[in-house]
């Protein structure tokens, strides 16, 4: 069949609704429980959610909350890390890791990307501490882990916090250990397309510091560990408990989802060599491939060609943080992170889920080894 034909298959970059058919009869069993308890804020279920949460992830306590976002925030205020202080973050990453430090008061400081794994360069590192330098926030971009073991070493070296930004990254793991048991705490999203994810926006934080997820979760409702006596200057971010328990649905499922992803990602890399630049997994890590990301020096061409064949592709980021208007008072510009601008230049993310059935990987494959 001609690839610009009308195909009979559309690929879709997520199915987000995929998990929804499969599980269809537990999460109206789970809604049932929730709506029936009459506990909507906190409560029970969440609790029992983040129990769950933090056994998986091979830590001592989990605190539910609003979002991702929100998650890297509570963990900087718990930690007390704000103004006057510097924080540093990946320059190739979302724009919540660097909002998160902003919005702390502390200053973002970039560290460039490695070009092989897209993760941040443990051998910029060293160079970016200064006497003002709290923490390191290592981002496990697109589901590989970050080189938690380079980072320790030099977060040991100045006394720094490692802060695991792991958003993308449910499930995988590095040397054997879970992301979220790897720094002194991490933050995770479970955004509709996460490898876990609810249906609406929620987050966590994961530590066996049991002092932070103490102040996290009075921070998380206005500061307060009881009604009406507010100690800290707190949010209110709370992860609710209806979310909680779709969560608590999905997670049994998350390690056999992993590993479709997996597979889909273990055939684009054996059928599309030599076409683009593919990913390349660290030593010691295991991905759970939230997105795969391939690189191509005519990536608009390529993007428009694969429209064409009606296969959704993403770009993951077009715009770095620090050139981003957001970011703009942090005061980098064009030229200062070269290796993640490039990226930038050049990255596209190829469907991948674990819903995706093989005719639609093999299109997404013939569609690529068509693109001229």
């Amino acid at each position: 069949m001609d690839l610009l034909e009308e195909p009979k298959v559309l690929v879709p970059f997520l199915e987000v609704l995929a998990a929804w058919r499969e599980l269809r009869a537990d999460f109206n069993a789970a809604w049932d429980r929730v709506m029936e308890s009459g506990s909507y804020i906190l409560g029970e279920e969440l609790e029992r959610f983040e129990s769950e949460f933090a056994s998986y992830c091979g830590a001592a306590l989990c605190a539910g909350c609003g979002s991702g976002l929100d998650a890297l925030r509570l963990i900087l205020d718990g930690y007390g890390i704000g103004p006057g202080d510097e924080v540093l973050v990946p320059a190739h990453t979302f724009i919540a890791t660097w909002l998160a430090v902003m919005h702390s008061g502390a200053r973002p400081v970039a560290v460039d990307a490695d070009a092989d794994t897209c993760n941040l360069d443990p051998d910029h590192i060293e160079s970016a501490v200064t006497s003002r330098t709290r923490a390191i926030i290592a981002v496990h971009l697109y589901g590989q882990p970050a080189q938690l073991d380079d980072i320790q070493s030099v977060a040991s070296r100045h006394g720094l916090r490692v802060i695991e930004d792991a958003a993308q990254a449910h499930g995988a793991t590095f040397h054997g250990r879970r992301v979220g048991s790897l720094g002194d705490a991490a933050a995770f999203s479970f955004y509709p397309a996460k490898n876990l994810g609810a249906f609406g926006d929620s987050g966590a934080v994961v530590s066996n510091d049991a002092d932070l997820i103490g102040r996290v979760r009075m921070l998380r409702n206005y500061g307060s560990a009881s009604k009406y006596v507010h100690e800290l200057k707190g949010h209110n971010s709370r992860l609710d408990p209806l979310q909680a328990a779709f969560l608590r649905v999905r997670l049994p499922h998350l390690d056999a989802w992993n590993r479709r992803r997996d597979a889909v990602a273990a055939r684009y890399c054996r059928e599309l060599a030599g076409l683009c630049v593919l990913p390349v997994v660290a030593p010691g890590a295991n991905p759970v491939w939230s997105v795969f990301a391939i690189r191509h020096a005519q990536r608009e061409r390529l993007r428009l060609h694969l429209e064409r064949c009606r296969v959704q592709s993403q770009i993951h980021y077009p715009t770095p943080p620090h050139l981003s208007p957001a970011c703009r008072e942090v005061g980098y510009r064009k030229g200062d992170m070269p290796v993640t601008e490039m990226i930038a230049e050049t990255e596209l993310s190829l469907p991948i889920g674990p819903h995706l059935n093989p005719e639609q990987v093999s299109r997404v494959i013939d569609s690529v080894r068509a693109f001229r």
